[in-house]
């Protein structure tokens, strides 16, 4: 309690967690979009001596709400409590606030940002001088920036790069390799049955996926996650 009530006298940063239940593939486990975000979000708080918020593990999961083992609530649901969460850290005095998806389902993130801006509006007079200030973003706004680099450009869900980052951080829970499948759902298109163009729930090749280049991959993501937090504490 008073540990937590001099973070907030000296600024420190609120980094939050937020991931989903959601099927994988048959290789990867139901807690992917979570287990990625808390481990970079422990990392980031280590090197930036910021505050790790308890991680919310349940997202919005609309398109693969047909596969065994998605577990999805409501925009309304997550866009509540997240605001709810922020604003009580903000009564506790907190001004600072990293909000990070392993999730980047656009539903998703939509949810947290309108969460976000709510939060701000409300305390637009503090906001608007820039006292209290709330990032949002998933790890795969950077993770994502390595295709075409170093991985496929249309490697996706389930695929090399997040198949890689699961084997660097928990390897006990990869359950074989998958398939590869480059299929996409169209673009402007509503689909009823996604199976149709994810058999198996995967986007991507994770039979080339490695424990290395999962280290790769998170280094690069908490690298780039510590620049923000010195911009938020700027």
């Amino acid at each position: 309690m008073e540990e937590l009530k001099q973070a907030a006298e000296v600024g420190k940063v609120i980094i939050i967690p937020v991931g989903s239940v959601e099927e994988h593939g048959p290789h990867l486990p139901l807690c992917t979009d979570s287990l990625q975000p808390e481990y970079v979000a422990l990392e980031v708080a280590k090197k930036t001596d910021s505050l790790l918020a308890s991680p919310l593990k349940y997202g919005v999961c609309s398109t693969t709400r047909i596969f065994p083992g998605t577990i999805s609530i409501s925009f309304h649901s997550l866009y509540r409590i997240t605001r709810e969460v922020v604003e009580e850290f903000i009564r506790n005095g907190f001004k600072r606030f990293l909000i990070l998806s392993g999730h980047a389902d656009e539903e998703q993130m939509v949810a947290l940002r309108l969460a976000a801006e709510h939060v701000l509006w409300r305390r637009r007079e503090e906001s608007q001088k820039r006292k209290i200030r709330i990032m949002v973003c998933t790890d795969y706004d950077f993770a994502y920036a390595l295709r075409g680099k170093y991985f496929d450009e249309k490697d996706g869900h389930g695929g090399t790069i997040e198949t890689s980052r699961v084997m660097a951080i928990r390897p006990d829970l990869i359950k074989g390799k998958g398939k590869k499948n480059f299929q996409k759902i169209p673009k402007f298109e509503i689909v009823v049955n996604p199976r149709d163009f994810l058999p198996e729930g995967i986007i991507g090749d994770p039979t080339i996926a490695s424990a290395e280049k999962g280290r790769f991959i998170n280094d690069y993501i908490i690298k780039e996650m510590v620049k923000l937090i010195d911009e938020l504490k700027s």
